[in-house]
């Protein structure tokens, strides 16, 4: 059975690991952004992250066909926006196209794929650091 200080020591090296691999994320994602044109979208890259989603169409996310582009399909980074005050409150807008899916190049779908991993990566700490900034008010 581990010591408190082993399970501390543990700890401390599983938090600085994620760190480590979210600064990692941030600078490949920030280089992708400006490779894939994203940045003609949307010019300030922290506003990448006001979009409440993002996901991929034409190429596949599901863990077992990762990557696999869809036959006869459009590739598209597609971000999801949120307006609670609106009619229709989601609003789905193209950042970036790229031609039909099976006539990309496996380089290009391979950029496309992660930066879209990326982003939810990074997301999903902002949202961690969201929730717990609201679990201290109590």
């Amino acid at each position: 059975m581990s010591t408190a200080l082993d399970r501390l020591k543990n700890l401390t090296a599983k938090i600085s690991s994620y760190e480590v691999a979210r600064k990692e994320n941030m600078a490949a994602l920030e280089s992708l952004y400006h490779a894939l044109g994203v940045d003609e979208k949307v010019p300030e890259f922290a506003d990448l992250f006001e979009f409440k989603a993002m996901n991929l169409a034409g190429i596949s996310l599901a863990d077992d066909t990762l990557g696999t582009p869809h036959e006869g399909k459009y590739v598209q980074i597609i971000a999801i926006t949120y307006d609670r005050e609106a009619k229709v409150r989601n609003k789905n807008s193209s950042l970036a196209y790229f031609g039909r899916a099976e006539k990309l190049e496996s380089s290009q779908r391979d950029a496309v794929v992660a930066f879209v991993l990326r982003w939810r990566f990074e997301k999903s700490f902002r949202t961690l650091e969201h929730y717990h900034t609201l679990l201290q008010r109590f």
